[in-house]
């Protein structure tokens, strides 16, 4: 502005833009388009724990991609066998999916029919392998921090320590 022959100070710009920004609002900024993991997100999360925005932004893209809603129904509909525990509804399930063309689910369901009976029963019985699943968690963690440091007895001595800290 000086260049162009202003000679005023800075407060009388900021009061005079700040006059325009009132008589003028700007639009909101246009919003960015949901990412891969946006829309994963909201597909895997229960539909009650969506908010308003993000509900209708999910119900958008379901519309633009018949495919993905068709994926979202199966990927719901697995996980309430999961949460309810109702292992002896999965062949019902998997005939859904083989039916419908979708090829990625075509191969989760293949993974699961490589041992059919062990996910019937892991989705049927209240028992779960998950406290063993964080001690592994937990000694892979201890192991990654001594990476290239140590012997076998000092990972075992930590571990161990580890283990009696908690108790």
């Amino acid at each position: 502005m000086r260049e162009r022959g202003y000679e005023g100070g800075e407060s009388v710009v900021k009061t005079c833009i700040r006059k325009l920004r009132e008589v003028f609002p700007h639009a909101d900024p246009p919003r960015r388009h949901p990412s891969v993991r946006d829309v994963t997100s909201w597909i895997t999360r229960h539909p009650d724990k969506l908010d308003d925005d993000q509900a209708q932004r999910l119900k958008a893209v379901l519309i633009r991609c018949p495919q993905l809603d068709r994926t979202a129904q199966h990927v719901r509909s697995f996980a309430e066998l999961m949460n309810n525990r109702q292992g002896r509804d999965l062949g019902q399930w998997i005939a859904d999916v083989q039916a419908d063309d979708l090829p990625a689910l075509h191969s989760f369901v293949y993974g699961l029919g490589q041992d059919l009976d062990a996910v019937v029963t892991g989705l049927s019985l209240r028992y779960s392998s998950g406290a063993v699943e964080g001690h592994n968690n937990k000694i892979k963690m201890l192991k990654r921090q001594m990476f290239g440091r140590v012997n076998f007895d000092l990972l075992r001595k930590r571990v161990l320590l580890a283990a009696s800290s908690r108790s």
